[in-house]
C-alpha cells in the first residue's frame, strides 16, 4: 500500500490537480487540461484515482507540503487529521495548547464561534474530500464503465474500488455528523458545478450513512485481504459499530444491540492485537500489523506536509527533549501537552506497570496554560522504527508514522461498553476477558486485570487505551461529560479550575462563510 500510496501523489495532477479552494457551493469542477476521458481512460487510471481519494486524507496539496487544495487557511494547518484531531483531543482532558494561531486557543476555552478558521478549514476539508469521492463513484458506475469498453477483472476491481470510495465518503459524513451534526448534503447524483446543496437533519443523515454502509458491506474486500492502507470488510464493520454505539447521541435512539452485533463480527474477522503497544505507534507500524484495521499513510520521503503524525510527533517534544530520541533531529517544535487528568487515569504514569503510559512530565499541574514547561508531554508517536532505527526523513521533521482511524482495541471497548448498557447478544464474561486481553498486553501479565467492569471503567479504559487517538471529544459527549460540571479537566471552558460550559458546544457551528453562500442552511442552536 505504500508503494500504492506513494504513486498516488505523482499523478495527482489528474482531474483535481489545479483545485485551489472547498468552495461552498461545491463548485469544484476540474481547471485542467486533464478530462476524466483521459484520467479514468483505463483501469489503470482509476486505481491512480481511487489512489488519490484516498491520499487526500494525508495530502494537503498537490504542489507538496507547502500547496493547500482549501482556500482561507494556511496549508501546514489544513491536513484532515491535523483539522480532526484537533477539534477532537484540543477540546478535552488529553490535550491543550501553546499556540496562538488564529482559533486554536478557543478548542480549549470550549468559546469557538462560527468563525473559527479552524473550523472552517475542516469542514472545507470534509466537503473536499466528499466531493472528491463523488467524482470517483459518479465516474465508476456501470454506464461509465461500459462506455469506456472495461470488461471482465478489470471491471470488477472497479467496482470494488467504489465501494471503497463510498467507505471513504460515509467516513467523512460521519465526521461531519458526529462534529457538525446538520450539514449540507450531496452525492453522485447531484448536479456537477453551480449548486447549493440542502441541509440534511443529523438523524436523516444517521440514516444515509448506515444504509450506504450495509450496502457496501458486501461488496467489500474480505477483511485482511486488500492491500495495507485501503478499507476492506472490517474497517466497514467498525464504522458501523462506532456509528450505532453513538446512536443515542445521533439520532436519541440507543442501537447497542448494533453496536455489539459489528464490533463481534470485527473481533471474529482475522484482525488480531498486536503484541507490543508502543509498537502499533511507531515509523514502521506499517509492518505485520495485525491491529491496525485502516491508518492514514504518510510517508517523511515522499508525501510530506505540516500535518499528521509529523504534528503529533514535532508538537508534542521540545529541544529539551532530544528531539533525535524521537526520529525528528531537527524538530521539536513545542506547544501542545495533556492536562494531568490524562497520566492520572493510569496506576503508575511512568509506564513501569501500564505499559500504555507514555509521558514526558517536567511539571505535572498546568499554573501557566501558555507555558510549555508545563504539563505533561505525551511521547505515544515516534518517528523511529520498532529495531530502535530512525525512519528517512526528507527534512529531519516530516515522519512515516502511520496513524490509526480504527484498530481492533476500539472493538473490544465497543463492545464492553454495548453489553455494559444494555445490548443484546453479548454477555458480561466475554466483555471483561476483552477488557482484560488489553490489559494484560498493557501489564505485560495479568496483574492488571479485572473481575468486573462498569461504565465508568470503560470511559477510562478508553482513555488509557486510545488517547491521542481522536476519539475523546466524542467519548465525554456519549458520557454526558463534556459541556457539563459532572467531569472538570484544568482550564476547561478557560478556567484553572475548569467549569461548565453551554451544551451548545456539544456541536460546532455551521462556518459563517457557508451560510451566506447557501441560504439552504440554518445554523446550529446557540450560535
Amino acid at each position: 500500500m505504500r508503494k500504492f500510496f506513494i504513486k498516488a501523489t505523482g499523478i495527482s495532477a489528474i482531474f483535481l490537480g489545479c483545485l485551489t479552494s472547498c468552495h461552498e457551493d461545491l463548485d469544484l469542477s476540474p481547471t485542467n487540461a486533464t478530462t476524466s476521458a483521459i484520467a479514468y481512460g483505463t483501469p489503470e487510471g482509476y486505481k491512480q484515482v481511487i489512489a488519490k481519494v484516498y491520499g487526500a486524507f494525508a495530502l494537503t496539496g498537490s504542489g507538496g507540503p507547502g500547496a493547500s487544495d482549501l482556500g482561507g487557511i494556511d496549508a501546514g494547518t489544513s491536513d484532515f487529521l491535523r483539522l480532526y484531531w484537533n477539534s477532537q483531543e484540543l477540546t478535552t482532558d488529553e490535550a491543550h495548547i501553546v499556540w496562538n494561531d488564529p482559533g486554536l486557543q478557543d478548542f480549549h476555552n470550549m468559546n469557538w464561534t462560527a468563525s473559527n478558521v479552524m473550523l472552517t478549514g475542516l469542514y472545507n476539508r470534509i466537503f473536499f474530500q466528499i466531493t472528491m469521492a463523488n467524482e470517483f463513484i459518479r465516474e465508476s458506475s456501470d454506464a461509465k464503465i461500459g462506455e469506456r469498453g472495461i470488461t471482465g477483472v478489470d471491471a470488477e476491481n472497479i467496482k470494488k474500488y467504489q465501494a471503497e470510495a463510498r467507505f471513504l465518503r460515509a467516513y467523512q459524513y460521519w465526521v461531519a455528523m458526529d462534529l457538525f451534526g446538520n450539514p449540507p448534503f450531496i452525492t453522485e447524483n447531484d448536479p456537477i458545478g453551480k449548486y447549493l446543496p440542502p441541509q440534511i437533519p443529523r438523524a436523516e443523515l444517521f440514516k444515509y450513512i448506515e444504509s450506504e454502509l450495509l450496502a457496501i458491506e458486501p461488496l467489500m474486500v474480505a477483511s485482511r485481504q486488500n492491500e495495507y492502507g485501503r478499507a476492506d470488510q472490517a474497517a466497514v464493520q467498525a464504522l458501523l459499530a462506532r456509528l450505532y454505539l453513538n446512536a443515542e447521541v445521533y439520532t436519541g435512539t440507543p442501537r447497542y444491540t448494533e453496536a455489539i452485533t459489528y464490533s463481534s463480527k470485527v473481533i471474529n474477522s482475522g484482525y488480531s492485537l498486536k503484541s507490543n503497544y508502543r509498537h502499533l505507534f511507531l515509523a514502521d507500524n506499517n509492518v505485520n500489523n495485525t491491529e491496525t484495521i485502516l491508518p492514514i499513510n504518510y510517508d517523511g520521503v515522499r508525501t510530506q506536509n505540516w500535518g499528521g503524525t509529523t504534528y503529533l510527533i514535532n508538537a508534542s517534544i521540545n529541544a529539551a527533549m532530544n528531539p533525535g530520541a524521537f526520529g525528528v533531529p531537527n524538530g521539536g517544535w513545542g506547544g501542545v501537552r495533556a492536562t494531568k487528568n490524562l497520566p492520572l487515569l493510569f496506576q503508575d504514569y511512568s509506564g513501569n506497570t501500564d505499559k500504555r503510559a507514555m509521558f514526558f512530565v517536567d511539571k505535572l499541574e498546568m499554573d501557566d496554560p501558555s507555558a510549555f514547561s508545563e504539563g505533561p508531554k505525551v511521547t505515544k508517536y515516534r518517528n523511529v522504527t520498532s529495531t530502535g532505527s530512525t525512519a528517512p526523513s526528507a527534512n529531519g521533521t516530516w515522519t512515516s508514522t502511520d496513524f490509526p482511524l480504527f484498530r481492533l482495541a476500539e472493538m473490544h471497548l465497543i463492545y464492553a461498553e454495548a453489553v455494559l448498557r444494555g445490548g443484546s447478544g453479548g454477555n458480561m464474561n466475554t466483555a471483561i476477558g476483552y477488557v482484560n486481553a488489553l490489559r494484560t498486553r498493557a501489564y505485560g501479565n495479568a496483574s492488571g486485570n479485572v473481575t468486573s467492569i462498569s461504565t465508568d471503567f470503560i470511559l477510562d479504559e478508553r482513555g488509557r487505551e486510545l488517547y491521542w487517538e481522536g476519539h475523546r471529544r466524542t467519548d465525554l459527549i456519549r458520557y454526558g461529560r463534556f459541556t457539563s460540571g459532572a467531569y472538570l479537566w484544568p482550564w476547561k471552558g478557560g478556567v484553572k479550575a475548569g467549569r461548565a460550559v453551554s451544551d451548545t458546544y456539544r456541536l460546532f457551528p455551521i462556518p459563517a462563510t457557508d451560510l451566506i453562500s447557501n441560504p439552504n442552511l440554518k445554523q446550529n442552536p446557540g450560535y
